[in-house]
């Protein structure tokens, strides 16, 4: 099982995160069916998305969005406070030549655009507060450095990130996926950056560790080196929509008696797809004569 856990570092100044979300990625290809260099760049976001939220509160939404102007067109991934995670790419099937040292061209899919992170606060409860919202343009489209980009821009915390998806030939096709957040508070000595940013330039990268066998704690180890840290929370995470046929009906039901009468009649059912999960719900037509007989409708 995936997962996350969150605490802080010398003496309460620097704020760390680290996840393995191996079988979350592994998730998300397979229900998008993405190309190769779509499957890094979309665990990439859902990864990163799940450290920038890992202390959301209950009823706490995350929204990350990669506004494209490249070939994949867009990234969105959304986290709430229990750990779950969901999200899509636009184009599922953008895909270029790897790099000459192997690597994927995920700065070549993505190109340039914009990055944009919304902060919800109680919108299960129906609060409808107004959400935050920041957002900067992609400095490279490699993803780790775009989160990087918006904390020191938008949120005014310098931040390491580090975000990682091996991919293998055979099924499954993601062979493990990772990454560590640093963010360091007003309060931190600078002198600590550097020993962190040392300690990162010598460590080993986050998915040839997670493919050795690290956790998540052995991730932050490697990452902070002779750093005290202390782990406040840990939680399971996973790929998960909110999804169901009572939502499906509700949105066809949303369409109008006059639109549904004419799905009833020329199409007699009605098919919708989930964005964020690729799941395909079906209404016959004694769904859509259910929805019409309503009174709500």
């Amino acid at each position: 099982m995936d997962k996350l856990i969150h605490g802080l570092a010398a003496d309460a100044t620097v704020r760390v995160m680290a996840a393995i979300t191996t079988d979350t990625v592994r998730e998300a290809v397979r229900r998008h069916q993405t190309s190769p260099t779509a499957s890094v760049a979309l665990g990439r976001v859902l990864t990163g998305t799940l450290l920038l939220g890992s202390s959301l509160k209950d009823f706490d939404r995350l929204t990350v969005k990669i506004e494209s102007n490249g070939s994949v067109e867009g990234i969105v991934a959304e986290t709430i406070g229990n750990g779950k995670v969901r999200g899509y790419i636009k184009n599922p099937l953008a895909d270029l030549p790897q790099n000459a040292d192997g690597s994927f061209d995920v700065r070549g899919i993505i190109s340039d655009g914009m990055f944009v992170v919304i902060r919800e606060s109680g919108f299960e409860l129906g609060l409808h507060r107004e959400p935050y919202i920041g957002s900067v343009p992609i400095k490279s489209g490699e993803i780790a450095e775009d989160f990087a980009d918006y904390l020191l821009k938008s949120e005014q915390i310098p931040s390491a990130v580090l975000l990682g998806v091996l991919l293998q030939p055979e099924e499954p096709f993601v062979a493990c996926a990772g990454g560590v957040m640093i963010q360091m508070l007003p309060t931190a000595d600078p002198n600590i950056a550097v020993m962190i940013e040392d300690t990162i330039l010598h460590a080993p990268s986050v998915t040839a560790a997670i493919k050795e066998g690290a956790s998540a704690e052995d991730l932050l180890k490697m990452m902070l080196g002779i750093i005290d840290y202390e782990i406040l929370g840990e939680k399971e995470v996973k790929f998960e929509c909110n999804c169901s046929q009572e939502r499906a009906v509700q949105l066809i039901a949303s369409l109008g008696k006059t639109e549904v009468a004419a799905m009833l009649e020329e199409d007699h059912g009605a098919t919708m797809t989930c964005g964020f999960c690729s799941t395909v719900y079906t209404l016959d037509e004694n769904d859509l004569r259910k929805i019409l007989e309503s009174e709500t409708i």
